[in-house]
């Protein structure tokens, strides 16, 4: 079975292609093809409301670059979801439709709940029965998921990303709202809880980290040591001593603020990057509307 993602973000739309292999109860997500094309739609959006007329003429030609390369893999079934930028833009349900109707692409504009419940499905397999908080970092929103006993116990999506703080439209009450919210509903200070980042920002700035094991894991401390060293310096370092795409030159530093900010608020020590994120939880919902899990374990295969 194949299955193809599509995830409408406010920074980048990105598209996978997964091979489902189900062997023994155990299911494997192998990546087949994978595409970010940085079509930033927030940037119209969190500044103007809507999306202007060149990038919606992009985003046709690029959803319809997509349903090419699906079709070409002749998968069985494709679902796209779109987040914060069509969610507040003025013409984004008027656009889906119209991407909808013209070239046969089932895409929802989902809420920052739906968001947040979408990734849920990509996480849980990797997690236990400790205490865990998932920041997942977007251009337009930030979601928050809290796991205690391997259930999720508080869901919460907050209007403060990236892009926003880029526009400054991340104020200092929605700041401080997540700040006592993740106060409010962390475990009681004494017991420990692990942070678990999903998002391209996260995933950058663990490479660029340095680790020095195969464990994705990093401490706030190295999390803290890295976003010093990408502030001091300029925005030609960024882009030609690490190789960073421009689309995400301008937009590491205020993700790892987030991070960091929830992390301290949570009295979390270490962070989690698992490499997954919406379009990985696109997959798994497809799936799970095709065919009952039961107790099957999943398995990612990047």
């Amino acid at each position: 079975m194949k299955l193809a993602a599509i995830d409408i973000g406010s920074n980048a739309v990105r598209l996978q292609i997964t091979k489902v292999i189900e062997y023994e109860k155990i299911i494997t997500f192998k990546k087949l093809e994978y595409v970010r094309f940085p079509l930033r739609l927030g940037h119209d959006v969190f500044t103007s409301g809507r999306i202007n007329e060149c990038n919606k003429k992009r985003f046709f030609k690029l959803m319809s670059a997509y349903k090419n390369l699906i079709d070409l893999y002749e998968v069985d079934s494709f679902y796209g979801c779109a987040t914060s930028a069509m969610r507040d833009s003025e013409n984004g349900h008027q656009i889906i439709d119209q991407v909808r109707e013209s070239m046969d692409l089932p895409i929802k504009i989902i809420s920052g709940e739906e968001e947040a419940e979408m990734i849920n499905k990509a996480i849980l397999s990797s997690l236990d029965n400790q205490n865990y908080i998932h920041i997942d970092v977007g251009g337009g929103s930030t979601e928050l998921n809290i796991y205690q006993d391997h259930q999720k116990t508080h869901s919460k999506s907050f209007k403060i990303g990236t892009l926003r703080k880029l526009a400054q439209m991340g104020s200092e009450e929605k700041w401080e709202e997540m700040n006592i919210w993740v106060r409010s509903h962390t475990v009681p200070k004494g017991k420990k809880i692990t942070a678990v980042g999903t998002g391209g920002n996260i995933n950058k700035l663990f490479e660029l980290s340095n680790p020095v094991t195969k464990s994705r894991r990093m401490s706030i401390n190295r999390l803290q040591r890295t976003q010093e060293v990408l502030k001091n310096l300029t925005v030609d370092d960024l882009l030609n001593k690490l190789q960073l795409n421009p689309d995400r030159a301008d937009v590491i530093i205020p993700a790892s603020e987030i991070y960091l900010s929830v992390m301290q608020n949570a009295r979390a020590k270490n962070i989690l990057v698992p490499d997954v994120g919406l379009k990985d939880g696109i997959n798994h919902y497809m799936y799970e509307t095709h065919f009952p899990t039961g107790d099957k374990v999943f398995e990612l295969n990047n």
